[in-house]
């Protein structure tokens, strides 16, 4: 189990997507806002009820726990040298963040995007089989092989606690939860 000291809790946004429609891959933005309790404004996953499509056509009124994806850049590094070419926003992420060890964070724990926005992780993103359409054997290069650590290196998902423009370049800082160390539940 990771200690706070073992994790990286300064960062930097990398870049920003968003997309009104419901497409596996977001393109990049030059900015997003994130609207509190919402998620990232204009974007098909934002809405204070479960927006995924499959979640949604079963139980409509669950609350939004994916209002904001977030990945780390390191992980396009790592497919690329297993032959994927993925870059920011084509894996449906709305944050790409670096030098952040988002998988490892403890639920409830806060990531402090510029000025202002703030996102309270949820969850980890459970990789589906839409990652193996997009590049066939993706899906596999996703699961962790690790005995320790997430199940999953698909980055994580969150919702809007404060709101604000968030662009690349933006800080990222993590805020650890006061109470007892929980891994992040796959969603």
């Amino acid at each position: 189990m990771p200690q706070a000291h073992d994790l990286s809790l300064e960062g930097k946004v990398a870049a920003v997507a968003s997309d009104p429609g419901h497409h596996f891959s977001k393109p990049v933005q030059n900015r997003i806002v994130l609207v509190e309790g919402h998620g990232v404004q204009g974007d098909a996953h934002a809405g204070p009820f479960v927006r995924h499509r499959y979640l949604a056509r079963r139980r409509p009124r669950l609350p939004n726990l994916r209002q904001v994806h977030l990945i780390p850049a390191e992980l396009f590094a790592s497919l690329s040298e297993a032959g994927f070419d993925v870059a920011a926003g084509d894996m449906g992420e709305h944050i790409t963040t670096t030098d952040l060890d988002l998988e490892r964070m403890p639920l409830g724990s806060f990531i402090e995007l510029g000025p202002s926005a703030i996102v309270e992780l949820t969850g980890l993103r459970t990789p589906c089989v839409l990652i193996d359409r997009f590049r066939a054997g993706l899906k596999r290069q996703m699961l962790s092989s690790a005995e320790t650590g997430p199940p999953f290196k698909s980055g994580v998902l969150g919702v809007v606690r404060a709101g604000g423009a968030v662009v690349a370049g933006d800080s990222a800082r993590v805020r650890l939860p006061s109470s007892s160390f929980r891994p992040l539940p796959a969603m």
